[in-house]
């Protein structure tokens, strides 16, 4: 005989199962609404507030308005600020800011705009055949495959970091900005960007159905090379046609105009940046691993033939003292950092303390920078020429200061400011001349990489 089971019963059953599988219950509302009503006359004038303005202009902390100021004890002399306009090109903008910054101190030039542009197309072009090589190297692997997924994936794009900097200037050089200028589709990269990537997945099924037919690996190899010239073809057509030579000439800091010359990129990058690219290394800080360990990003470079990312992970206070060592001898440094944490655009600072977001909801934001790395709440998201330094008397240092390259109405006249606390919380990679680096600290790039995927979050390109 079947047992029959009291409908109250078996409300109760239902009732108690769900709340065993995770759902949202009835109950659990009630108990929500029971909470929200013990303090619904403070949340109401929050409500009122927040449903009809921006969170980030009431969650504004106004008695850190004006604390920092917009003074250095330390700076980089630099001229002129750029714009990366709607491209994701800030790595290049950065590396190119810091190499011009040398050629001004050193040439005592009055100012100097380097081409973009022109190094972009090639990091354009080689990317492509990175991609094409990965495709070629990978032609066994089934699409599944976690290396064949993340190449198709991420063929091309404008976003990139140091390395490719130091590569591209070394294998083809760079041009004055007025030599080879931008064009519409380099200050506005998508569309370019989403064709390159469509041409080049379907020429990946194409190399990959050669390697089914049993084609041998120079024919495949010869495809890719009529790939790589339709690449070409469109980068010329998309961004101009790079020049293999020119002449130029510049004014001085005393306004004379030296006498017309001609150049080569490569030719012009030697005589005015004069620098070899092997004397400078890169920390990161990230708590998440640990310290004073050396790393390397498998297939993370933006040429074939070139270097693979590689970084000595440092505590911040480190960090810090190279950096400040740095600026104080006249240079530089690429950096980069999580740029929307905490930053008042209106000011252009960057401080720990701008945003009081938890007290505007009545909620608590509580977590370190190394819970954000590993919750994929913090990384690095935008590339930066780090310029300036603050140093009080005892030597301790103050607040920094950022060449950013959004335009020069942007912040504070296109700078950036961040407090010694931002440091500590959202820097996350940084370029050194070695000659500002402790002995004890360059002894530690000689151990062993430890080699991290490509698709590790903590290593996306900045843009």
């Amino acid at each position: 005989m079947r047992k029959i089971i009291p409908l109250a019963l078996s409300i109760f059953f239902v009732v108690a199962l769900n709340a065993q599988n995770g759902n949202i219950t009835k109950s659990m509302l009630h108990g929500f609404e029971q909470d929200y009503q013990k303090h619904e006359k403070e949340y109401k004038v929050l409500q009122n507030a927040v449903s009809n303005n921006k969170i980030k202009e009431l969650a504004l902390n106004r008695e850190n308005v004006g604390k920092v100021d917009t003074y250095f004890s330390n700076q980089v002399k630099s001229v002129g600020i750029t714009d990366q306009k709607n491209s994701g090109r800030c790595w290049l903008f950065t590396g190119l800011n810091v190499l011009r910054a040398r050629a001004i101190n050193s040439k005592s030039m009055k100012e100097l705009m380097l081409s973009q542009n022109f190094v972009f197309f090639y990091d354009q072009l080689e990317k492509a055949n990175l991609f094409l090589e990965g495709i070629i190297e990978t032609r066994q692997k089934p699409l599944t495959d976690r290396k064949v997924s993340h190449l198709l994936k991420n063929p091309v794009g404008d976003g990139g970091q140091w390395t490719g900097v130091a590569d591209l200037v070394q294998k083809y050089g760079v041009v004055p900005a007025e030599v080879f200028p931008e064009t519409k589709n380099s200050n506005a990269t998508a569309m370019m960007t989403k064709l390159l990537n469509r041409k080049l997945r379907e020429d990946a099924l194409r190399l990959r159905e050669m390697e089914s037919q049993k084609k041998s690996l120079e024919l495949i190899r010869k495809e890719k090379e009529k790939m790589l010239s339709e690449v070409y073809r469109i980068l010329r057509i998309s961004l101009g046609t790079p020049p293999a030579e020119f002449e130029w000439r510049y004014k001085d800091k005393d306004d004379k105009i030296t006498p017309l010359k001609k150049y080569t990129p490569l030719s012009f990058a030697k005589e005015f940046f004069n620098i070899n690219f092997d004397d400078y290394v890169m920390f990161m800080n990230d708590p998440s691993r640990p310290y004073h360990k050396l790393y390397e990003i498998d297939m993370d470079r933006h040429i074939y033939d070139g270097h693979n990312w590689k970084y000595l992970n440092l505590p911040t206070d480190e960090i810090k003292e190279f950096a400040k060592k740095s600026i104080e001898g006249g240079e530089a440094m690429y950096f980069s950092c999580d740029v929307g944490k905490q930053l008042y655009k209106d000011k252009g600072t960057l401080d720990p303390n701008n945003f009081e977001y938890g007290p505007l909801f009545d909620v608590q934001f509580g977590m370190d920078k190394k819970e954000r790395i590993e919750t994929f709440e913090s990384g690095s998201s935008h590339g930066m020429a780090l310029v300036g330094v603050d140093v009080d008397r005892q030597g301790n240092t103050r607040k920094w200061l950022l060449e950013n390259s959004w335009g020069p109405q942007y912040g504070h006249n296109g700078f950036l400011i961040f407090t010694d606390e931002w440091f500590d919380e959202y820097m996350f990679r940084l370029v050194v001349n070695k000659k500002f680096v402790s002995p004890a600290t360059l002894k530690l790039f000689e151990q062993e990489t430890i080699k991290l995927p490509v698709w590790d979050p903590m290593f996306a390109p900045e843009d």
